[in-house]
């Protein structure tokens, strides 16, 4: 098996920084691509965390300017992985988040921020630090849109290059006059460039000039080729089809493993369940809810969002409550939203408990004590919480979109006829449908031997990075030999 070299471009990576599934998916890939023969590197933004947690960072480039400052380029280790880091103090050494201030604002200069890690990337990718020169540079999201541009306008021989979506949604889109500030040629702010709409648009940079688009499931991949799911790039999306495939993301199935797992009340697999009900009494007693074992448990993690169908939810609760089951709730986002899911709680005290803003241990003792996951995104590239679910088996309710409908098999007849359901699926998307399946739900629920099943069903899903890395690899190979690495 031959070696290849990829560079991983992108604004966030766990155990480092994480805002979302952004960050699981770019730390987990270097490991799962790893028996492959495949050498990856991660660049990322010197935020103050990353630096921080930076192992013996060793400067292998200088910049007198960029964006604003001068700036060096480090490699190191940091969280298990091997990483650059563009250490630019005046571009990240800030408190607040990767994308906005303390105040919850966006910063403004985010366009030089991420203009900044696509010059370093390209930069990498024509051989900057002649001991990494990559076959392949794969670029996260908008963050990163612009290194296909900059490696496309180079004007020289260079690597392939990768645009991965996680997220349509998010597409970093800026005023006109930005694109006399990246240093890109003239005719770069054009429709076959990066010019969106009159503005500067850095997703759909990467996804003008990427050698190939992925995205993060099969089924985000048909969506996102329709107006609602394109969300305005529907129409160069489908120009450039050909080049668009989906690989379904995995989880990182060490740290999610229940028989392993030391932030849980208790340990337990598909074969052993008895310490699953030891969680539930130790997540019930954690959220103050009433301690009735017979109690049917929904559980939810999620952002408190529009995208995430949590307002359909919370629509639902009359209907939830009466089944008489009761529900948990992390998250955090929409103050509207987190004020409703807190005033149910406060009205049905013992039946409702919630707890806001995101914790990673509270995350996987809920996964263990929940007998349901809820997801009821409005659309959803591919979804990380419903895999874990699976992996916990808290069977999971979740809307029939993207990658929720790729990874969850609902239980409708033939499929308990099979034996092969894992969880409930709903559509369409609304309150009224979503109740229609909590009904359901309670239904399973009565038959315990059924839900047993279900529970080894899902529990036995391989949800693990095997099957995408070996995708990723054929794609990457493929590529560098068209280009001739």
């Amino acid at each position: 098996m031959s070696s290849l070299k990829v560079l991983s471009v992108v604004s966030e990576v766990f155990p480092l920084v994480k805002t979302g599934g952004l960050a699981d998916v770019a730390g987990a890939l270097s490991a799962a691509l790893a028996p492959h023969g495949v050498m990856l590197r991660t660049l990322i933004p010197g935020y103050p965390s990353v630096m921080a947690a930076l192992e013996s960072g060793e400067p292998v480039h200088r910049f007198d300017q960029l964006f604003g400052g001068p700036a060096r380029l480090l490699a190191g280790r940091a969280g298990g992985l091997d990483l650059f880091v563009v250490d630019a103090p005046h571009l990240y050494d800030r408190p607040g988040g990767p994308y906005v201030g303390p105040n919850g604002v966006d910063w403004p200069d985010n366009a030089q921020r991420f203009a900044a890690l696509g010059v370093v990337a390209s930069g990498l990718g024509l051989g900057l630090v002649p001991g990494f020169v990559p076959d392949i540079v794969h670029a996260h999201d908008w963050q990163a849109g612009l290194a296909p541009a900059y490696l496309h306008y180079s004007g020289t021989r260079r690597p392939g290059t990768v645009m991965t979506i996680h997220n349509i949604a998010f597409q970093g889109q800026f005023p006109a006059p930005v694109a006399a500030l990246l240093g890109l040629p003239p005719h770069a702010f054009a429709i076959d460039g990066i010019e969106y709409y009159g503005m500067v648009g850095y997703l759909k940079a990467g996804l003008q000039l990427a050698d190939r688009i992925t995205t993060v499931s099969p089924g985000y991949a048909g969506e996102i080729l329709l107006p609602d799911g394109g969300m305005g790039l529907d129409g160069l999306l489908n120009m450039r089809s050909h080049v668009l495939s989906g690989i379904l993301n995995g989880l990182d199935d060490e740290a999610w493993n229940p028989a392993t797992d030391p932030l849980i009340a208790a340990r337990f697999d598909a074969k052993a369940m008895k310490g699953r009900a030891a969680n539930k009494v130790a997540l019930k007693a954690a959220f103050g809810l009433d301690p009735d074992p017979d109690a049917l448990l929904f559980g939810v993690v999620s952002r408190l969002s529009w995208q995430k169908g949590l307002d359909l939810l919370a629509d639902s609760l009359g209907t939830l409550l009466g089944l008489g089951a009761q529900l948990v709730l992390l998250g955090s986002g929409d103050a509207d939203l987190a004020g409703r899911f807190a005033g149910a709680a406060q009205a049905h005290p013992g039946r409702i408990g919630v707890r806001l803003g995101y914790d990673e241990a509270v995350a996987h003792r809920l996964q263990a004590g929940s007998d349901v996951l809820i997801v009821p995104s409005r659309f959803e590239p591919c979804g990380l919480t419903q895999l874990s679910a699976l992996r916990y088996g808290a069977l999971p309710l979740v809307a029939r979109v993207g990658g929720l409908a790729d990874t969850v098999i609902d239980v409708n007849e033939m499929a308990r006829t099979t034996g092969v359901g894992t969880g409930v699926q709903f559509s369409p998307v609304t309150a009224p449908a979503l109740q229609l399946a909590l009904k359901r739900v309670a239904g399973l629920w009565q038959d315990k031997a059924l839900w047993k099943k279900l529970q080894r069903n899902a529990m036995s899903t391989d949800v693990s990075w095997q099957r995408a890395a070996g995708q990723y690899d054929a794609l990457f190979r493929q590529l560098a030999a068209e280009r001739g690495a």
